[in-house]
């Protein structure tokens, strides 16, 4: 098969498609090793790289490393160092100029259509290799599957910087401000039609610190010695540093860039279904991490595959608000939000002030407690392996895996010389979680009531998992 290439001018070279889908993908991106999906400003890049590529060079920043400016660039790191993500793509050849050189070379094209069979090659020796029934390596992924956590969708990580592969754009009136998202029929199979949302539960936490954990069952769990509580305190705070979309220090030093009146504004005059959407880009981007974050947890991966994708399913965008109060600046009332940050007035045109309201208010109220990284990685982890959740097929294992997580929870916070009954003050904040994301709920359906045919075609497939699976199958699919 051929390999032809065409300039498509804003958009770096494209791969024009024969009879088949361009074999140009199975080359990695040079940037992150990401799946790619073509030939960007020059090189072979994934669509999230493209995005951030064109973004730096369109608004001329300067970037700074808080590091040694030797950041390993990767798929689940590529967010944290903008400096060191910049750097690569101009040591690999991403250029502006790209697009205007037209068509490439015969020299070129051999030499591309050469790594492509190269990579085919490895590919098709890889499946040799692999014995029957034995799962082939993967990279971080971020997607859930009635078998556990696999690949969600090759295209995913396109969404999270609210672009994909070339392809057809809504037919809408309003198909200028959408983002540029192919429609993305049921490609992830995540089968859990079973699982509902919870009800708001009340926690009763122990007094004090004990050596050992009551269950609901009358078990008890082994004492708990101190080296072991270090470990997995350790563990789940290196494991939320791994993840986090940004570090603290560049979230602080980004807190001067507040969004302008007239960039308010333009937020505010956008249809109602385009901010929704925006806002689902955004809060996928962040599950992401958290997917990541739970995997690395000790004692999560040995849960049943039932369990794991309750918990993630129940608890991710709980994590998120958590998450939340280290990207919020309490001096102005702003999050980080799309670049900058940005006040409740930015979200208006959702509908949901209410909502936007409360969620500002639990932000606000939870970095009052001025936690450090170590307390909330640990609280992130508590919320997460609720063991309250319905559907849980081996709850006191769930069990006995949050119970450690507290006590680990509650070492760290004496060791850090915390005032008393601050646990509880953390542990009640739970209640406001499940709150908030009810709300959130409530008014998704709402509003996929009104535009279901943008949640279809627009939203990224792990929201629409996460919190559509009901309303997506009882939608009458085109035929």
């Amino acid at each position: 098969m051929a390999l032809e290439l065409s300039a498509s001018p804003g958009r770096g070279i494209s791969v024009t498609k024969k009879t088949h889908t361009s074999q140009i993908e199975i080359i990695p991106c040079k940037i992150c090793g990401d799946k790619s999906s073509g030939i960007h400003y020059g090189v072979i890049t994934c669509e999230g790289c493209k995005g951030f590529f064109r973004r730096s060079q369109q608004s001329n920043a300067a970037y700074s490393c808080p590091r040694q400016k030797n950041c390993l660039i990767d798929r689940t790191s590529r967010n944290r160092c903008q400096h060191c993500r910049l750097q690569k793509c101009l040591a690999v050849g991403m250029s502006r100029d790209a697009v205007k050189f037209g068509r490439m070379s015969k020299k070129q094209r051999d030499s591309l259509y050469a790594e492509v069979q190269k990579h085919r090659l490895q590919q098709q020796q890889r499946d040799h290799q692999q014995q029957p029934g034995e799962a082939e390596p993967l990279t971080p992924s971020y997607g859930l599957s009635a078998n556990g956590l696999t690949e969600l969708h090759d295209d995913l990580s396109g969404y999270m910087d609210g672009h994909t592969p070339d392809g057809s754009k809504p037919d809408s009136a309003v198909s200028s401000f959408y983002l540029d998202i192919q429609p993305s029929p049921d490609q992830s199979g995540l089968d859990i039609n079973g699982i509902k949302p919870e009800p708001i539960c009340d926690f009763a936490p122990g007094s004090g610190f004990f050596p050992y954990c009551s269950f609901t069952n009358g078990e008890t769990s082994p004492t708990v010695s101190m080296a072991e509580l270090e470990h997995l305190a350790q563990n789940i705070s290196k494991s939320h540093m791994e993840t986090c979309q940004y570090l603290r220090e560049e979230l602080q030093q980004m807190t001067w860039q507040a969004f302008l009146q007239e960039e308010v504004e333009s937020y505010q005059s956008k249809p109602r279904e385009v901010m929704w959407q925006l806002c689902a880009i955004k809060i996928t981007e962040a599950i992401q991490y958290v997917v990541e974050f739970a995997k690395r947890i000790d004692g999560f991966m040995e849960l049943c595959q039932n369990d794991q994708i309750v918990l993630l399913k129940a608890g991710s965008l709980e994590v998120v608000f958590v998450r939340m109060c280290r990207a919020f600046d309490s001096q102005n009332n702003t999050v980080y939000f799309d670049g900058k940050y940005a006040g409740p007035d930015v979200f208006k045109s959702l509908g949901c002030d209410d909502l936007i309201s409360s969620v500002f208010e639990f932000g606000k109220n939870l970095c009052s407690m001025h936690l450090s990284e170590d307390e909330i990685a640990l609280f992130s982890a508590f919320v997460l392996m609720s063991a309250d959740r319905s559907w849980l097929q081996e709850k006191v294992k769930v069990e006995k895996l949050q119970q450690k997580i507290q006590l680990a929870l509650q070492h760290v916070l004496q060791k850090n010389h915390r005032e008393d009954g601050i646990l509880t003050k953390l542990i009640c904040k739970v209640s406001t979680l499940r709150a908030l994301c009810s709300r959130h709920t409530e008014k998704l359906t709402a509003f996929k009531a009104i535009y279901p045919d943008i949640v279809r075609a627009h939203f990224p497939p792990l929201y629409k998992e996460l919190f559509g699976s009901d309303f997506e199958q009882s939608m009458p699919v085109d035929g």
